[in-house]
């Protein structure tokens, strides 16, 4: 057993090792992280600022008074029409069973149930669309999914008066500016060896969270409130820029996150807040298949690149066709400058020229010259040159071309011609089918963070946990899960192409179907279950007050199905029960495969299923002689 003095030695070695090994990382990343600084101001509109020979970031500022610097910013505008169709890649999620055993079919459903309940809780459509922005800036994004025993609600208090929650997931997105890996050549998450985990507090804060006094220090961040100053002849503008920033008493907080090895079979976490070691062990989380422990990172890129760890964003191709285009409209407005406003021609001491220079040629200006010397007089300017438009349309089209992001109801070409329909949906899908790659980032994601949400409910939620959805059926389904509820962590797409289904798509589709007559009953009428779904399709969410008695019949026998299933009892038919319609829908539950293999493992299910069937038929008969008599 080691004593103190050798375990204040370890401690302080370890902290050395990790802190150097973060500075070699720093070192390594330099040039990444000044392309993504070019990449974020080009899109904020700082697009005067290119990379030094030592990869610094500078600026170009104006070398005239009369010098038009104006931006003309092309780049925001297709990477937030790229967002906004990225948007629609929300997959749908389902979980496989484990194996055909009903217990494992129940379970699956109900992990598919508590991936919706956590996707709504946490809002996952925001933290994909916040990842999202910063693939398609920077080329690079990282989801983080922990377990915080700070959330959830409170199932008791301690001994200090202080509360006790029962813990949830929390997913984090982590900008590639604060992600190191041990190596920029490897091609994916799993392939490091490790990973650093850098950001920065204010000392107070690390003492709320970790319980430790650290003195802070000034450190340089990157802000984004910085400003860059632009414009033309006469005025000037102000742009938003990404540069460093000095902030006060802030300190660096380092979790180096290993992989397991023979050294440390279930890998090693390494916390480290300023020059203080605040945790060393195994990695916390069982979050990898097979019971196994990694990283909790799951990367996202906009572009992949071949053996690099990072991926490239579409800006990096564009910036050369926007400086080229800002320089053609900047050139272009200086020519109209001296076009409408002039060169004046002045004899050498003929006239005041400071008074000139300061109030210039205004109207009914009274030009007063030497006796005897030649009037001023305009020098004679061509027109415009036809080259500037002709570039100007050059470098568009380019913009279209290398970005493969067009708004084609934007194009007067298209608008002008006659172009059917179907022409122009295939143009749309076309012009859709180069995010794909992107679109599959995307989806790859969610289907991860998915995965490691499970694991990590598997391995904390010990407690029973209560979660509310909206069911299937519309109505609101509250359901009681633990970790023994969760035995299968294979999460699979129910949907494929949501880039392509837009909502007027959607609901084209459904008309057709309804024209055709597929959504009709048997007898060819429409039934109102089936219209209440047909609305809630088209967008006009669940329209509780338009279900019928039939309906909410149809839902109590689907609920009674159920019950014999989980429980192996069914309540007795009631006088309220529409006879027809329960038996109807147990007879249909009846001839599926749940049915046929519950009734394998318990062979009693099918004779209670058949009482429960005749008695139903005994009320209806009954209800029938009534009547006559």
């Amino acid at each position: 057993m080691k004593t103190k003095d050798e375990n204040d030695k370890y401690e302080k070695e370890l902290v050395e090792s990790v802190l150097k090994d973060f500075e070699e990382r720093q070192a390594e990343r330099k040039t990444f992280e000044s392309n993504w600084q070019l990449n974020i101001n080009f899109f904020l509109g700082n697009q005067y600022s290119f990379i030094s020979p030592v990869g610094d970031l500078m600026e170009n500022g104006k070398q005239y008074f009369w010098q038009e610097k104006e931006v003309y910013n092309h780049i925001a505008n297709i990477i937030e029409l790229r967002q906004a169709k990225l948007s629609r890649v929300r997959p749908t999620l389902t979980v496989i069973p484990f194996s055909d055993d009903e217990r494992d079919i129940a379970c699956a459903k109900t992990s598919k149930k508590i991936l919706k309940a956590v996707s709504q809780n946490i809002n996952m459509s925001k933290i994909l669309s916040k990842g999202t922005m910063w693939s398609e800036i920077c080329g690079t994004v990282f989801y983080k999914v922990d377990w915080d025993n700070n959330l959830g609600k409170i199932i008791g208090v301690n001994s200090l008066g202080n509360e006790i929650k029962e813990g949830d997931v929390e997913v984090t997105v982590c900008s590639p500016f604060e992600i190191y890996p041990d190596s920029s050549t490897y091609n994916n998450v799993e392939d490091c060896m490790s990973i650093i985990y850098a950001r920065s507090f204010h000392k107070d804060m690390v003492k709320n969270i970790w319980g430790v006094d650290v003195q802070g220090k000034d450190i340089d961040v990157y802000s984004l409130d910085a400003l860059s100053i632009s414009g033309g002849l006469g005025y000037s503008t102000l742009s938003n820029s990404m540069a460093k920033k000095v902030k006060k008493d802030q300190v660096v907080v380092i979790e180096k996150y290993e992989k397991p090895t023979i050294e440390f079979p279930n890998g090693r976490l390494i916390v480290i807040a300023g020059d203080k070691l605040i945790y060393n062990g195994d990695l916390p989380y069982v979050n990898k298949s097979e019971g196994k422990r990694g990283f909790p990172f799951i990367r996202q890129t906009c572009i992949p690149t071949p053996n690099c760890f990072w991926g490239a964003s579409l800006i990096e191709r564009l910036i050369p066709i926007q400086r080229a285009f800002n320089a053609v409209k900047n050139r272009k407005h200086e020519f109209l400058n001296r076009l409408t406003m002039g060169i004046l021609s002045v004899e050498d001491g003929s006239m005041d020229i400071e008074n000139l220079e300061e109030e210039g040629l205004s109207p009914g200006k009274v030009l007063i010259y030497r006796q005897g010397a030649n009037g001023p007089k305009l020098l004679s300017s061509d027109s415009m040159p036809i080259d500037f438009k002709q570039e100007e349309d050059a470098l568009l089209n380019e913009f279209v071309n290398i970005s493969g992001v067009s708004d084609l109801l934007n194009q007067t070409s298209l608008v002008n011609a006659s172009i059917s329909g179907v022409a122009l949906q295939l143009m749309i899908e076309q012009d859709d089918i180069k995010l794909s790659s992107s679109s599959e980032e995307i989806k790859y994601s969610a289907k991860e963070i998915a995965k490691q949400i499970l694991r990590l409910y598997k391995q904390y939620a010990k407690l029973p946990h209560a979660s509310r959805i909206i069911g299937d059926n519309g109505l609101v389904e509250l359901f009681y899960w633990s970790s023994s509820d969760i035995n299968s962590e294979e999460v699979m797409f129910e949907t494929e192409n949501e880039i392509n289904e837009t909502l007027a798509q959607k609901r084209s589709m459904i008309f057709e179907l309804l024209n055709s007559g597929l959504l009709n009953d048997e007898n060819g009428k429409l039934t109102n279950s089936m219209r209440a779904k047909i609305l809630e399709q088209l967008g006009f969410g669940i329209w509780e007050s338009t279900q019928d008695i039939k309906t909410l019949q149809s839902k109590n026998a689907s609920k009674e199905n159920l019950q014999l299933i989980m429980e192996q009892t069914i309540k007795e038919p009631s006088e309220i029960d529409d006879h027809d319609v329960h038996v109807l829908e147990h007879i249909s539950f009846m001839l599926g495969n749940e049915f046929e293999k519950s009734i394998l493992k318990n062979p009693e299910i099918e004779d209670k299923m058949l009482e429960h069937i005749r008695k139903h038929k005994k009320f209806k008969n009954f209800n029938q002689e009534n009547k006559e008599s």
